[in-house]
């Protein structure tokens, strides 16, 4: 999976959450730009469950912007591709 299928996935998600796509660019901080709250990072953390079978963890004391948080996806879905072809 590229980088813009997570991204596209995340941004479906927070236009979910009733988060503006216009609002929405690589450098957008899920806090301090988003202003979201832990109950929608855990929303989003989910959602990405479901639609890309990855778990990424989201909550922390640390401020993601939109790319960190595709950057953890892709990390996480090579990760389950690599132990999927070890044998």
């Amino acid at each position: 999976m590229d980088t813009s299928k997570a991204m596209d996935t995340l941004k479906a998600i927070l236009a979910d959450l009733g988060i503006p796509q216009e609002s929405l660019h690589n450098d957008t901080l899920l806090h301090e730009d988003l202003q979201l709250d832990s109950t929608e990072i855990v929303e989003i953390a989910l959602g990405l469950k479901r639609q890309l079978g990855v778990s990424v963890k989201l909550e922390g004391r640390q401020d993601m912007t939109l790319a960190q948080v595709c950057n953890k996806v892709e990390a996480a879905l090579l990760a389950n591709s690599n132990s999927n072809h070890v044998s």
